[in-house]
């Protein structure tokens, strides 16, 4: 098993390393010499220990088991950040290794909290590689790695699965590999349509690249101190609106859409909702700010979406400090933290089908005390589901809640004061960045102390792969696997 993790690990570090093409032909470009062995070495270090287990691997890695799996993805998971903060840490912007990989953590997990007050100061390639972790751990490096290199058998849906997001996992085509083929597909064009719309609206190609991968991947780091807002083109901030929803979306209903079954689309009660908190969401906000005397109504409604789209899909973008908004539009924020987006999206957060599930099992309890020998199905577009989901939900729930008040808890043991504690915990468990108070969206995370940073990297890790998938790994993957054996 040991030889099986390390072959699919440096497959898929080999796949992350050469994303570093880009950042370095940035460096070319831009004449940042000092910057091209800081990429260019990692790049080659990957290549090297993946083309060794490539010439002396037979056949395909084989993985057991479920819990395999998800040990497999944690241990993937943290390699990779660790690798990521290596071009961080020398490129000189970082003052430590732990703010080089909270930086890198924030990245692949799509948190976008940062620990630099001033990321202009950076080198311009830097910056791009900060924004490419986003979108490399945005659909998931496991896959990307299944898209690319179809070499793990049976294993790669276990893989996709511990890594996916959200209580419904299913292949699109009876090929694992070819589903994992269809999601990049659509992920790559959707991302490259942003770049270029940034691109036609006045942000030059390496910033327009930025923000496409960060708007995509619901991620949130930018190459501006000021965020989007700092180009002052409301154009750039409908676009990332926009397309920060779309990202919302489950990627499988992209995939009914572009087969042409369309009412599968629309029909989706989980897209309903996620709409519908949306809309409503961005209504009351709007008039709030504009009975408050925030403006004019049309720049008003623009910032409301925006941060709106920006908090409940979980990427951070500002364009507008909405700790300065009425308490009122502030609640709805705050409330908006712990909904998140669809399942199977790259958004962060509970995801709206939980809430879901939750709500109907809550009416139907209501119903079985008014008529207690009637059996009540709970139905999701249509179908029943099964009786199994409730309680894993609720257990999910569970575990997700507690993680992200102990998460407070130690923030306030840091010395954060209340506010910050609580919506920072909330943020970091759920891949959003910005919180309010001292962790504001006009504040950086760079003066918490460097053990709450190693705290706020686990919370951003156990929040992208969902709890489960940590929790397994820090309790020892193999001993789980051994117990199922006995068990057997």
């Amino acid at each position: 098993m040991t030889y099986t993790v390390l072959r699919i690990l440096t497959y898929v570090l080999g796949i992350v390393g050469s994303a570093l093409v880009i950042p370095l032909g940035v460096a070319i470009f831009e004449n940042e010499d000092a910057m091209i062995p800081v990429f260019l070495a990692p790049m080659v270090l990957a290549w090297g220990a993946a083309l060794i287990f490539l010439l002396r691997a037979r056949g395909k890695p084989k993985v057991v088991g479920i819990q395999d799996a998800f040990g497999v993805v944690g241990i993937l998971w943290v390699a990779i950040c660790v690798f990521g903060a290596i071009p961080l840490y020398f490129c000189g912007g970082y003052p430590s290794v732990i703010d080089a990989l909270f930086e890198s953590v924030s990245g692949f997990t799509t948190t976008g909290a940062t620990v630099l007050a001033d990321v202009e100061k950076l080198p311009r390639s830097v910056n791009i590689w900060r924004c490419l972790t986003h979108w490399l751990g945005g659909l998931g490096v496991v896959a990307l790695a299944v898209a690319m290199i179809p070499l793990l058998g049976a294993g790669g849906f276990r893989l996709i699965k511990a890594e996916a997001t959200g209580p419904d996992k299913a292949k699109f085509t009876a090929s694992i590999a070819t589903t994992a083929k269809i999601l990049w597909f659509i992920y790559f064009g959707f991302t490259a349509l942003v770049a270029v719309l940034l691109w036609s609206v006045g942000l030059d190609p390496i910033d327009a690249l930025c923000h496409a991968f960060s708007t995509f991947a619901t991620g949130g780091f930018s190459s501006r101190n000021l965020s989007i807002g700092s180009f002052g083109i409301p154009a750039a901030e409908w676009i990332c609106t926009v397309f920060m929803l779309l990202a919302s979306v489950n990627f499988m209903l992209f995939c009914r859409l572009f087969t042409g079954r369309v009412s599968d689309f629309f029909r989706n009660s989980e897209l309903r909702v996620f709409t519908a908190i949306v809309f409503i969401s961005v209504a009351v906000i709007a008039i709030v700010q504009t009975l408050s005397g925030d403006g004019n109504f049309s720049d008003v409604v623009r910032d409301a979406a925006f941060q709106v789209a920006a908090v409940i899909t979980s990427t951070g973008f500002t364009t507008n400090d909405y700790t300065t908004w009425a308490p009122a539009s502030q609640i709805i924020i705050i409330m908006l933290l712990c909904v998140g987006g669809c399942s199977g999206s790259t958004a962060g957060g509970v995801k709206v089908v939980r809430w879901m599930i939750l709500g109907k099992q809550f009416i139907n309890e209501l119903r079985r005390l008014l008529h207690p020998y009637e059996v009540f199905a709970l139905r999701l577009n249509g179908v029943a589901v099964r009786d199994s989901v409730v309680p894993a939900v609720a257990a999910f729930m569970f575990a997700y809640f507690l993680l992200a008040i102990f998460t407070a808890l130690l923030g306030a043991i840091a010395g954060l004061d209340l506010l910050s504690a609580i919506t920072g915990g909330f943020c970091i468990v759920g891949n959003i960045g910005p919180a309010f108070g001292s962790l504001g969206p006009s504040m950086t995370y760079g003066d918490i102390p460097a053990w709450l940073k190693v705290w706020y990297m686990i919370a951003m890790l156990a929040g992208r792969l969902e709890i489960y998938t940590l929790l397994i790994l820090l309790g020892g993957f193999s001993r789980f696997r051994h117990k199922e054996k006995f068990r057997k």
